[in-house]
């Protein structure tokens, strides 16, 4: 990989859905150590642009290069062999029910390294979780656990593998305000124990602002805007003003 290369260099995304276009020419740069929010409406196309990324959508047009490689056309084990670089913290944390906090957890390192030992889990496992604040609930089932508790366990299991990029859907979604500031001051604490790059999908403009070095707002399948959240609350934009009201 070049060395001042963007980690994540998307470039003309296209993606249709039927008659329905979501994203119409999407380019977004996140360099490396960069914590980037990409902001929209509901439908604006920022969940499908993650989507895209990490392979699970196939773009209709469009070079997504993650780690300096076109990822568009992978076959499904050089994608795998990029996924593993990337955590990912999922909007409603889709923790499995059925297991525990130490079996979930167990589960993606097992799946990341099928050699890992037992020793080396429990000491990830229990890393993971302290990060977190969460070390107490490592055998408690997720339905004991509350709302904000949960996206903090869906944090640890996004950085108990070591990935260079971590992606947020909807990090503060269903949360209280209390509760959502919390899991953004988290996410800032990891970007700097950890030197994370990072790429956040929300609406929420209070976890934008304490998050983001650089705020791109999508609107009508495009990038229409982009900046600080400073530079961009001073934007005389009506459709970026909207988002600051």
């Amino acid at each position: 990989m070049e060395k001042n290369a963007p980690l994540i260099a998307i470039t003309n995304l296209h993606k249709t859905f039927g008659e329905n276009t979501v994203l119409n020419g999407v380019d977004i740069n996140v360099n490396k150590g960069e914590y980037v929010v990409i902001l929209g409406r509901s439908g604006s196309g920022k969940s499908v642009t993650i989507k895209c990324l990490v392979g699970l959508e196939k773009a209709d047009k469009g070079v997504i290069k993650v780690f300096d490689t076109d990822i568009t056309n992978l076959n499904e084990n050089d994608l795998n062999a990029i996924r593993v670089r990337i955590g990912f913290m999922f909007q409603n944390g889709a923790l499995y029910d059925s297991m525990s906090i130490r079996q979930n957890l167990t589960f993606t390192l097992k799946h990341h390294n099928k050699n890992i030992s037992n020793e080396d889990i429990e000491t990830k496992i229990t890393e993971a979780l302290d990060n977190v604040g969460l070390l107490e609930a490592i055998d408690k089932m997720p339905s004991e656990l509350s709302g904000g508790m949960r996206k903090r366990i869906g944090m640890a299991r996004a950085l108990i593998i070591q990935p260079e990029i971590i992606l947020y859907d909807e990090p503060t979604s269903g949360l209280d305000t209390i509760t959502a500031r919390e899991i953004s001051e988290l996410m800032v604490s990891i970007q700097k124990k950890y030197k994370t790059t990072s790429l956040i999908i929300t609406h929420d403009m209070a976890c934008a602002k304490l998050t983001g070095n650089r705020i791109l707002i999508l609107n009508n399948g495009v990038i229409h805007a982009e900046g600080t959240y400073a530079e961009l609350e001073k934007s005389k934009d009506s459709w970026v003003k909207s988002f600051f009201i």
